[in-house]
C-alpha cells in the first residue's frame, strides 16, 4: 500500500513516514498542494493524508481538484477543530478528519477503516429497486447507468441498501462506515446523506428519521 502525505511541516512528514512505514506502507511526500496533486496523478497512491494549511493551495482546494478525477481515500489532517471546517472537508469528498496533535495509533486505525470500505466479503451484489451494487468491485449502477461514488459514499449507501426499507440507526451507520472513531460524528451523516440524495435523484429516497437514523426506500 502506498500513502501520499501532503503537509508543509517536515516534522509531521517525518512522524507520519515512521508510523506508516512501520505498518508496511510505502510513503511518498509533498510539501505543498501543487506537488501533492502531481504526486497523486503520477503515482496513484492507495490513500492520501492531506493537511488543510498548505502554503500555496489550501487543503480544501487540493481536495476539490483531486476529487475531479480520483476517488482515492483521503484523510484530512488539521489543527482546526471547528465543525463547519470538518463539514466543508466532508462535502468536498474527504473520507475522515483527524485533528492535530493526534496519536499515531488513532491515525493508523482511521486509515485502516477508510481503506476497508473498498473491501467486502459479503454477497457480491445488492439490489434495491433500480439500484445495483457490485460489492466485490466497489461499483454501483442506477437504472443501468454507472454511479460515480467515493469510497465513503459507497460504504454509506451499502449500509442503507443492506437494510432497505428499515431504519438504520445513526450509531450503526457511523460504526459500519467510520468504525469506532465515528462515534458521535453525526454531522458526517448529514453531509453524506445529502450527497447520496443528489446521486439517487427520484429513483430511491433516503429518509431521515430525526434523532434515530436513516432508511433507503423506493418512491411511491
Amino acid at each position: 500500500m502506498t500513502a501520499l502525505v501532503i503537509d508543509d511541516e517536515i516534522q509531521i512528514r517525518r512522524l507520519l513516514r515512521l508510523a506508516l512505514e512501520s505498518r508496511g506502507y510505502t510513503v511518498r511526500e509533498a510539501e505543498n498542494g501543487q506537488l501533492g496533486l502531481q504526486e497523486a496523478a503520477f503515482h496513484r497512491p492507495d490513500v492520501v493524508l492531506l493537511d488543510l494549511g498548505l502554503p500555496d493551495l489550501d487543503g480544501l482546494s487540493v481536495l476539490r481538484k483531486l476529487r475531479e478525477w480520483s476517488d482515492v481515500p483521503v484523510l484530512i489532517l488539521s489543527v482546526q477543530d471547528q465543525e463547519n471546517i470538518k463539514v466543508a472537508a466532508l462535502e468536498r469528498g474527504a473520507d475522515d478528519y483527524v485533528t492535530k496533535p493526534f496519536s499515531t495509533a488513532e491515525l493508523i486505525a482511521r486509515l485502516a477503516v477508510i481503506q476497508r470500505r473498498r473491501v467486502s466479503n459479503d454477497s457480491p451484489q445488492l439490489v434495491v429497486g433500480s439500484l445495483l451494487m457490485h460489492l466485490d468491485r466497489h461499483e454501483a449502477e442506477l437504472a443501468g447507468h454507472p454511479m460515480k461514488l467515493t469510497p465513503t459514499e459507497f460504504a454509506f449507501l451499502r449500509s442503507l441498501a443492506r437494510h432497505a426499507g428499515k431504519i438504520v440507526t445513526q450509531r450503526q451507520i457511523l460504526r459500519e462506515v467510520w468504525g469506532q472513531q465515528g462515534d458521535g460524528q453525526t454531522h458526517y451523516l448529514r453531509v453524506y446523506a445529502n450527497h447520496l440524495r443528489k446521486r439517487l435523484g427520484d429513483k430511491l429516497l433516503i429518509r431521515n428519521e430525526p434523532g434515530i437514523g436513516y432508511r433507503l426506500i423506493e418512491p411511491g
